[in-house]
């Protein structure tokens, strides 16, 4: 059984609400989509938990072992049959694009069932063979309903049991290299501008290391742009020759002062 999408405009922001069958899941008040975007967007800065999960190999996983890069966490349930494998195949696609530009070695890629009841390790293997989910950044996984609990809540996302299924939003979380909520993209075809610029933030951002490759980090980061119709980043000349006339600006400055300084020491 499944019912369609309904988009709901948030600067932006699209998110559809889905069902699909889950079985034995009791009926709950209706989902608002307004409260569930409140609930992920109170989430953006929060910390998240050093939850345990198995991934589909029935292998332990941490999310702690992912602190040092940034994170994509895209919650389905794998029973869905409506919103889930559509927005799964959106998003393999954008984590192609992302993996061309930036490299598939710098961030990683979890998919995490939230139906604690039915998304076992073998449910959540099927889900993630049916979908195509092979690249080597990204894992697929499950959990106990304690642990599941505390991540979602972790991530501001919500959901409700109906009649057949689930209604939840189609959330995809951008995690920073702290482990820190960074940005929630919404919608099941998002325009992949809303998941490439928060990545670059993410991939590039103001903490990278001091060291030659971090150097190129941030130069990426000030000059170039995410140019949709060629899905290319290119270098912004205006950013470029923006900086350089405020280097310059800043050089003559102190050149100036320095001047006056020297010649008030020898007055």
């Amino acid at each position: 059984m499944t019912r369609g999408c309904a988009a709901l405009g948030l600067v932006a922001m699209l998110t559809c609400l889905s069902v699909a069958s889950a079985r034995g899941a009791p009926a709950s008040p209706a989902l608002d989509p307004g409260a569930a975007i409140t609930a992920g967007e109170r989430a953006l800065g929060r910390v998240i938990g050093d939850h345990r999960l198995v991934d589909t190999t029935g292998a332990p996983l941490s999310l702690r072992d992912y602190r040092g890069k940034p994170l994509v966490i895209s919650l389905v349930y794998s029973s869905c049959s409506s919103v889930c494998p559509p927005t799964t195949q959106h998003l393999i696609d954008a984590v192609n694009e992302a993996g061309r530009v930036f490299g598939l070695e710098r961030f990683a890629v979890l998919t995490v069932g939230f139906d604690a009841r039915n998304d076992t390790v073998v449910r959540m293997a099927q889900f993630a063979s049916m979908q195509g989910i092979k690249l080597p950044n990204w894992r697929t996984a499950s959990g106990d309903a304690a642990t599941i609990d505390a991540l979602l809540n972790d991530l501001g996302f919500s959901y409700r049991a109906v009649a057949g299924g689930f209604d939840h939003p189609t959330q995809t979380t951008i995690v920073d290299r702290d482990g820190k909520v960074y940005r929630h993209v919404y919608g099941d075809d998002f325009p992949f501008t809303m998941f490439m610029e928060p990545m670059k933030d993410a991939v590039y951002g103001t903490m990278t290391p001091f060291s030659f490759e971090g150097l190129l980090d941030r130069i990426r980061f000030i000059c170039t742009a995410y140019d949709p119709g060629s899905r290319r980043y290119r270098f912004d000349y205006g950013l470029v020759f923006g900086g350089a006339i405020a280097a310059f600006s800043l050089l003559a400055m102190g050149g100036l002062i320095l001047r006056e300084w020297m010649r008030s020491a020898q007055a």
